[in-house]
Formats: C-alpha cells, structure tokens, sequence
C-alpha cells in the first residue's frame, strides 16, 4: 500500500488503528494511578478535565478504527488532534517527566507513515514545541529538568532511528519488489518462447517429476491433464525400436551431458511416432562438485515420424528409380549403337529404322517417367496447390478435345457426359487437370476396342468425376496394389504396355492435395472404372461459350 509517498504492508496500517484505539484506555489507567498517588506528577489539574480529556481521545479512537479514514486531508487532521491530545495530556495530567514519554514515537512513525519526512519533522518539532510550553508552565528543578531534558533527546534519537530502520526496509522491500518483477517478466519471456516452439519440452526435478512442460507437450501425448507433479515415465511411455519398453529416468540419470536419441518409438492408438528425444542435466551453480551435482533434466522431444518416413521413402525411391532407369538406358545405349553399326556396314534402312524406333520407344518411356517424377515433387511440394474457381465444363471439353484425337487413333469411342449446369469447383487447377489426365491416359493405353466415358456429373452439393472404360480390367487382388509406386501387374497385356508403374501412385498423392479419395471399380476383361468427389463451389465461376466437335 502507498500512503504518503511510502509502501507498507495492510497490516502495518491495521496496527496503527489498533494503537489509536488502545491507546487512550492505557493512559487513562496511567492517570488513575497519578490520582491514586502512585505515581507523582506536578500537571494534575482535576478529574473532570482527565475524564474529558480521555473521553473525547477515546471516542476519536474508535471512530477511526471502525470507520478507517482514507483521504488524506482526513488523516492530517486525525494526526493533528492526536498530537493535541498528548500535549494536553503531557500538560493537564501526566507531565513531560513520565515513562510514557516514549509513546511519542508511535506519533513519530504515523506522522512518517502518513507524510513520509516532512511529517515526521514536523512531528518532532510539536514534541519540542510541548516540552518548553510544559517547562514555561510547571517549573521544575535542575536535575529534573535536566532528566526530562535527556529523555526527550533519546526519544527523538530512537524515533529517527526507527524511521530511519523503515526507510531501509521500505527500500529493500521495493527492490525485492522489483526483483521479483524483473523475474515474472523473465518467466513470462522464457514461457512465452517456451510455448511457442514447435517441440514438446519437459523440465523435471532430479527424481524426474515433471515441474515445467509447453504446450507442444500436450499436443504431443494428445491430452489436456495438468503434468505437473507427475513422473516422466507415467506420462511418456516409449518403446525400443525392437518393442521393449524404455524408462527414461535410468538414462537420464545416466546422462552426463546432452544426449540425443532417435531411435525410440511412441505407440499412438493403431499408429506410432518416431521420437527424438535430447535430454540433459540441469546442472547446480551451489556447493559440491558441478560435473555431479544437477537440479534435474531438461527433455526436448520432437516428432520425426514424417522425417523418418521421408527418409526411408527417399531412399526407397532412389534405389527404385535407379533399377527402373538402369533397363531403358541399356536398351537404348545398345539399340542406338546397333543402329549406328548396320547403318556403317549395310544399306538395310529397314533394320536401322527398326533399332532407331525402339530406341524412341525407350525415350518416350524414360520422358514419361521424368514427367510422373515432376508432378509427384509438385505435389509433395505443395507447388501450384493454390485454389481457384474451376468452370467445369470448360474443363471438361479441354480434356475432350486433347485426348479424344488419340482415342480415335486406336479406334476407340470417347465420350462425353457433363451435367446441365454443373457449375464450378475450388481446388487446383493443375492438380485435378492432371489427375484426370491420368485417368483417361491409362484408360486409352489399357482398351484395345470399345469406349471410354468421362463423366463430370452433380450429386446433390458434390460433383462426381469418373473416367470409365471397356478395357482388360484389374484383378481384385491387384485392385489395391496398382496404387503402389512402381507396381506392374502381372497380366501379360499389362506388360506389353510398357507403364512406369508411377501414374496411379501420382493420382494418389494428387487425390490427398485436392481433399478426396479415389474409388476404383474393375473386374478383369469387363474394364475399369476410376472416380472421385469434390464438393460444388457455392460461389460460381463465370461460364464461357466452348465449341465442341464430337467424334
């Protein structure tokens, strides 16, 4: 509480009110004894001006004690009356010779209290004023003089002293006060910037109890339960990668300085986390030996499961692609040098031509290899993923026009049905063209007669996108396996064809950017049907007139 320009506690407030209550009844007992004749004062005047004089003082007392003053005009007259009151009381009954002398430094420090210096200055200034009006008034001899003379002084001595004492704790008060400002806005920093980082981070005492965790760690164990005050191992359950359960307090006790372990798994409901776990100890600034002495642990835990599967994904590819890659190469390398050789040694164009057209073949294959390979980085890059208003019928007779030329070169039927006002979708653009691209390129590659139907058709507030054919079919244990990269299926027809393997495993990645899931109906040697959902825009794109030549 600040009062007067000085901090003090409420109850040092509550005190003073205390005293300025209790106070009149001791001095009152003091006067009965003066009366009595127990104690000898020459400034008696008479019962009435006593019982006056401590009848008004009480009332005075209790008043602020049950009504506490808090203006300050309030206060300075309170503390006027009762330096009042004590001068009358020195003068009119007790005399300045008294013990009670020394109550007068409870006046010092309210006077302090309330108006910091110059109240206490002044405080002490109506102690002198009282004691030479006491002395003009009832003379006394020398020593007694002398006696009340160097009482007054030690009073004064020690009630400066107690302010001064005050001051001092007022001033050490204040910077702890400070200090520990100084330290809420570092704890409030560090816990911001704790809880705003991405990994999950745990402090623990030395016996691992949990006393510190951000929020990442909550989001980490999916739970909302307050971790303080439980162990890291009832709260972090983690297993080796060969299934065995890990405690975390052995290793790190076990830990010396930081140590990062990658290896540990977290099981997740059906799935699991890859972990990496760095912890360290804290280590103690007081006493003992710092290499061994620490106040507890320090846990960083991040999941890589994404990083780990990247990796392994990455890895995988590589070896794959570099297998996939290895035959075209050999097969044009040696067709191109046949070529060049019979084209030295003969004039037989016919075989030359021959090599040179399987060399283009493998060219072709190893270009639409690169192409799948560029669109799978795209979209596991997120390049060209921005959303836009797609006019669907536009879209529709785009496709229709591209592929409907190589349709009719096998002597196939491509056909279109759009819904009458299909309107619009949101998504990317270059992602749904592509993935229906891919579609009717499989389905023109894999119909050797018959037909292929693209169909964009509205399903309540959904729009279905289908590409049907009458080609050789799927098997049904081959129906989720095409989606792999890299599969073939083993039907020789399938073979001939001379795929990447990577078209449907690219539809796939394509289908999770665009937020749907592909449906796949076959039956061997009755075709095959590919589909998939997109809610309907609510906002619609601007349709455009498009000319459409059917075949």
């Amino acid at each position: 509480m600040n009062v007067g320009g000085t901090e003090f506690e409420k109850r040092t407030l509550v005190i003073i009110r205390i005293a300025g209550l209790i106070s009149p009844p001791i001095l009152y007992l003091y006067a009965l004894l003066i009366r009595m004749g127990a104690i000898a004062s020459h400034s008696y005047m008479s019962d009435l001006v006593t019982l006056v004089l401590m009848s008004a003082w009480f009332a005075i007392g209790i008043y602020q004690f049950v009504r506490p003053i808090r203006t300050k005009r309030k206060m300075m007259a309170l503390i006027a009356l009762y330096h009042i009151f004590s001068t009358l009381f020195v003068i009119l009954v007790a005399g300045f010779a008294g013990p009670l002398i020394t109550a007068w430094i409870i006046l010092y420090l309210i006077s302090y209290i309330y108006f910091s210096h110059p109240g206490a200055a002044l405080s002490i200034t109506w102690v002198w004023a009282t004691f030479c009006l006491d002395s003009a008034l009832h003379p006394v001899t020398y020593d007694e003089y002398f006696s009340t003379f160097l009482a007054l002084i030690v009073t004064v001595i020690i009630g400066i002293a107690t302010i001064a004492l005050n001051r001092v704790k007022e001033y050490d008060e204040r910077q702890l006060l400070l200090s520990r400002q100084k330290e809420a806005l570092q704890r409030d920093r560090m816990n911001t910037l704790v809880n705003n980082l991405a990994d999950a981070i745990i402090s623990t005492d030395e016996k691992g109890i949990i006393r510190v965790f951000n929020a990442a760690t909550l989001n980490l164990l999916d739970t909302n339960a307050d971790l303080n005050g439980q162990s890291i191992d009832s709260v972090l359950h983690v297993k080796s990668p060969d299934g065995q359960a890990v405690k975390l307090l052995p290793l790190l006790k076990k830990a010396r300085a930081v140590t990062v372990d990658d290896t540990l798994i977290m099981p997740l409901d059906e799935d699991q986390l890859r972990l990496e776990i760095t912890y360290s100890p804290i280590r103690s600034d007081f006493g003992g030996d710092k290499s061994e002495s620490h106040d507890g642990y320090v846990i960083i835990i991040r999941d890589i499961t994404k990083a780990k599967s990247l990796e392994e994904e990455r890895d995988e590819f590589i070896s794959v692609v570099s297998h996939e890659l290895r035959t075209p190469i050999a097969i044009t390398e040696g067709t191109i040098s046949n070529a060049q050789i019979m084209a030295q040694r003969s004039n037989d164009v016919s075989a030359v031509k021959e090599s040179l057209d399987s060399a283009h073949e493998q060219v072709l294959f190893l270009a639409k290899m690169v192409n799948d390979l560029s669109t799978l980085s795209r979209a596991e890059r997120g390049v060209a993923d921005a959303a836009e208003l797609i006019d669907l019928t536009e879209m529709a007779h785009e496709l229709y026009n591209e592929y409907a030329p190589q349709a009719e070169a096998k002597g196939l039927h491509f056909n279109l049905s759009i819904t009458p006002r299909i309107g619009s979708v949101l998504a990317s653009r270059l992602y749904l063209h592509e993935l229906l691209q891919n579609f009717i390129t499989n389905s023109i590659k894999y119909t050797k007669e018959g037909s292929i139907d693209l169909t964009f058709k509205r399903i309540k507030d959904d729009i279905e996108f289908s590409v049907k054919d009458t080609g050789i079919g799927i098997s049904k244990n081959e129906q989720e396996k095409v989606f792999q990269k890299f599969y073939r299926s083993e039907d020789y027809r399938t073979r001939e064809t001379g795929g990447t393997g990577l078209g449907l495993y690219v539809s796939t990645k394509l289908s999770h950017k665009l937020g749907c899931k592909i449906n796949l109906k076959s039956r061997l040697n009755h075709g095959s049907t590919f589909s998939f959902t997109l809610p309907r825009a609510k906002k619609q794109a601007t349709p455009i007139n498009v000319t459409v030549t059917h075949q």
